[in-house]
C-alpha cells in the first residue's frame, strides 16, 4: 500500500488531489500539508512512500523544500506539481532532487500513474518534458533553448524578474533579499548563461517567452 503526503497551499487543490488518489485501492494513507513547516513536521513523523509537492508554498519554494527533504530522507521520492510547462521545468525539478514532475493541468490518471511509478522507485516525466530533455542533450550545452535549464530555481526566478524590466533593488524587495544577494544571483546567471549584460538576459527572456514560477 502506498502512503502519500500531498502538499499544496490551496485547500481546493489538496482536496482534489486527495480525491483522485483515494480512489486507488493501493493508496492507503493520504496526508495533507499547507506549508513547508507542515511538510517538515509530517515527513519527520511518518514513513511516507511519496510526497506530492507544489512548487510554490507560502513559506518556501517547493524546490527548496525538495532539496531539504532529500538531505533528511534521500530515498523518499518527490513529485513536483507546477503550472509551468513541463519541458521548461523538468530540469530544475530533477536537479532539486525530485523523482518526477507533473503539470497541474494533467489528467487524473497521469497523476495516479506518476505516484505509482515513484512508489516503485522509478521516475516520472511527461512525454513533452522527456522529448525536450533528449533534444537538449543532443544539442549540447551551447543550445540557446537549454541555457536557462542550467539555472537553479531561484536563479531562474531572478532571471524572469530581470526580464520583466525590474531593477535589482525592486527584485530584492519582492523576494525579501538584500540587493547584494540579488546582484550575486545576477552575476551567477550571467556566468552560467555565458552572457555579459542584463540587456542580453532581458532579450533572452522575451525571445524564449519565459515566465516567473507560480
Amino acid at each position: 500500500m502506498i502512503r502519500v503526503l500531498v502538499a499544496d497551499d490551496h485547500p481546493v487543490v489538496r482536496s482534489g488531489l486527495r480525491a483522485i488518489l483515494a480512489r486507488q485501492c493501493n493508496i492507503s494513507t493520504l496526508g495533507e500539508a499547507e506549508t513547508g513547516a507542515e511538510v517538515r513536521r509530517l515527513v519527520a513523523q511518518k514513513p511516507w512512500d511519496v510526497v506530492v509537492l507544489d512548487v510554490s508554498l507560502p513559506d518556501c519554494s517547493g524546490l527548496e523544500m525538495a532539496r531539504e527533504i532529500k538531505r533528511e530522507r534521500p530515498k523518499l521520492p518527490i513529485l513536483i506539481l507546477s503550472v509551468q510547462p513541463d519541458e521548461e521545468f523538468a530540469v530544475r525539478a530533477l536537479r532539486a532532487g525530485a523523482a518526477g514532475c507533473i503539470n497541474k493541468t494533467a489528467a487524473p490518471e497521469e497523476l495516479v500513474r506518476a505516484v505509482q511509478l515513484l512508489a516503485q522507485g522509478r521516475r516520472y516525466m511527461s512525454p513533452a518534458a522527456a522529448e525536450k530533455l533528449i533534444a537538449g542533450l543532443g544539442n549540447g550545452n551551447g543550445s540557446d533553448q537549454a541555457l536557462h535549464a542550467r539555472l537553479s530555481h531561484r536563479e531562474y526566478q531572478v532571471l524572469c524578474l530581470l526580464g520583466s524590466g525590474k531593477s535589482v533593488g525592486r527584485i530584492a524587495d519582492e523576494l525579501a533579499r538584500s540587493v547584494k544577494t540579488i546582484s550575486t544571483y545576477r552575476e551567477r546567471i550571467l556566468a552560467k548563461m555565458e552572457m555579459r549584460s542584463t540587456a542580453q538576459l532581458v532579450h533572452y527572456v522575451l525571445q524564449q517567452h519565459l515566465a516567473e514560477p507560480a
